[in-house]
């Protein structure tokens, strides 16, 4: 159940969704082709070989044979039955679902069951505004980007106060729809998949680890790299930034200080 004033952010249409909550980046090789191949192939299999709900511990029993099980946390399931759910391949979504089996409802047969898949709302329902999550919605098109994006709370929140603190006003969502505001913002978001600082730490997605009970953060010690904590901690941590010293960290600062600086200019000249 969606609030009335909500974007559908796991489906909000223009060829883009996110499957997250399915476990698609837990997935040790969580890399963007590894995982449309991975959705690619369980779609085809799900299409030539499941007729009704008979046929589905058979196709369940192929793919645990096939598919590479390494996850980056045993205790959070990957659901087999996530794939592509359009012939062009743009939006990830559960194979199980009514609208792509002729309205029948296969949902219970799978680890979570019908009514947790169909009622369960992740945090971004509840802490991005209308604005925000309608901003993302028109900025990023791309299904892997998005489904990042999206659920990194604290890197979205961060970058529209930034923006909207340094323009003194929050841009309206139709301002993202197209243009250079919209590129800008595109480049921001992808610093998730082209961070120079990236930690290489496999078990970290974004800001957090998981110790097999819960979730925690990793702060970056400024004290041991001889400089103050940086204005950007919030993002370096939404992008899992591993610095060696003070000068790593002063040109993170001014790649994101660009990105500021290059919106203001182009929304002060429109």
């Amino acid at each position: 159940m969606i609030p009335g004033d909500s974007v559908h952010l796991c489906q909000p249409g223009g060829g883009k969704s996110c499957g997250a909550c399915c476990g698609l980046y837990n997935y040790a090789d969580s890399r963007k082709a590894s995982l449309s191949l991975r959705l690619h192939e369980r779609t085809r299999l799900f299409r030539e070989t499941v007729r009704g709900r008979g046929d589905l511990p058979a196709y369940a029993a192929r793919i645990l044979e096939t598919e590479d099980p390494a996850k980056r946390y045993e205790v959070i399931y990957c659901c087999e039955y996530l794939g592509f759910i359009d012939p062009e391949e743009r939006k990830v979504g559960c194979l199980l679902h009514p609208c792509g089996n002729g309205g029948e409802d296969l949902r219970d047969a799978s680890f979570y069951g019908k009514e947790l898949c169909a009622g369960h709302l992740c945090p971004s329902y509840h802490y991005l505004s209308r604005e925000e999550s309608l901003s993302l919605v028109h900025i990023v098109e791309d299904w892997y980007l998005y489904g990042l994006c999206v659920t990194d709370i604290d890197l979205v929140k961060t970058w529209f106060r930034l923006i909207a603190d340094r323009v003194h006003e929050m841009p309206a969502s139709r301002r993202f729809v197209v243009g250079p505001l919209r590129d800008i913002s595109l480049r921001f978001f992808s610093l998730k998949l082209t961070w120079p600082y990236r930690s290489p730490d496999t078990n970290r997605l974004g800001k957090y680890y998981f110790d097999g009970s819960r979730y925690m953060t990793r702060p970056i010690d400024y004290g041991a790299l001889g400089c103050e904590p940086s204005r950007f901690d919030g993002i370096f941590q939404s992008l899992a930034s591993e610095f060696r010293h003070g000068g790593e960290i002063r040109r993170a600062e001014g790649l994101i200080q660009g990105y500021i600086d290059d919106f203001a200019a182009r929304y002060g000249a429109e």
